[in-house]
């Protein structure tokens, strides 16, 4: 988890600057399961939620406002304190 936590703290502090690898990587570690992927779209589903999130890569980034979109839910869930 503390890699996680690793991942977290780097989203928040600045969403922009978060690689596609790391974003996948966090939406894993709050529950999300990988779906399918569409061209260049990875889709991924809440078991316990009716979520759906889909990210894509920008060249290897994560797009800003898809970190801030899992980062919402993430103050949702509750799943940490920061």
């Amino acid at each position: 988890m503390a890699k996680c936590d690793e991942v977290l703290a780097k989203a928040v502090r600045n969403p922009a600057g978060l690689r596609f690898a790391e974003l996948c990587q966090l939406a894993e570690c709050v529950g999300f399961e990988f779906s399918r992927q569409r061209g260049s779209h990875r889709i991924y589903r809440h078991p316990g939620l009716r979520k759906t999130l889909s990210f894509q890569d920008s060249r290897g980034q994560a797009k800003p406002y898809q970190v801030r979109q899992l980062l919402t839910i993430i103050a949702e869930l509750g799943e940490w304190d920061e």
